[in-house]
């Protein structure tokens, strides 16, 4: 790329972020990312009564505190011990981890390519 290429370029981009597209475009990118995380985690969250799976709650989306972020929480106070595992009542054994949440965030991180806004995955070097 010559530096005429790459000038053009810079400028398309200062154009993107000086008019609000930008990150308009990556808002949209992180709450979709988030959508496609609610529903996985969900999907991989053990179903014994459903409480568990029911409590997964996307609580933000988007530019928070200076990032973009994405948070979701699970209200269950042994959601924890479903995932890393836990001693049995009796404290005779150990009931091995799922696992659950570990499996999902590594399928929604496989799946950024096609959940990112096309036109943002060619900025993922700058943007991070």
């Amino acid at each position: 790329m010559d530096d005429e290429q790459f000038q053009a370029w810079a400028n398309r981009v200062k154009r993107r972020i000086d008019t609000g597209e930008l990150k308009k475009e990556l808002t949209r990118s992180v709450k979709r990312i988030g959508k496609q995380a609610i529903r996985q985690f969900k999907a991989n969250t053990p179903e014994d009564t459903g409480h568990l799976r029911r409590c997964w709650r996307v609580q933000d989306a988007g530019f928070i505190g200076g990032s973009w972020s994405i948070e979701l929480t699970n209200g269950a106070e042994y959601a924890s011990y479903v995932e890393n595992g836990h001693k049995t009542c009796e404290h005779t054994g150990w009931v091995p981890g799922q696992f659950f949440m570990k499996e999902s965030l590594d399928q929604v991180n496989s799946q950024l390519p096609e959940l990112i806004t096309p036109g943002l995955w060619a900025f993922r070097d700058i943007l991070s």
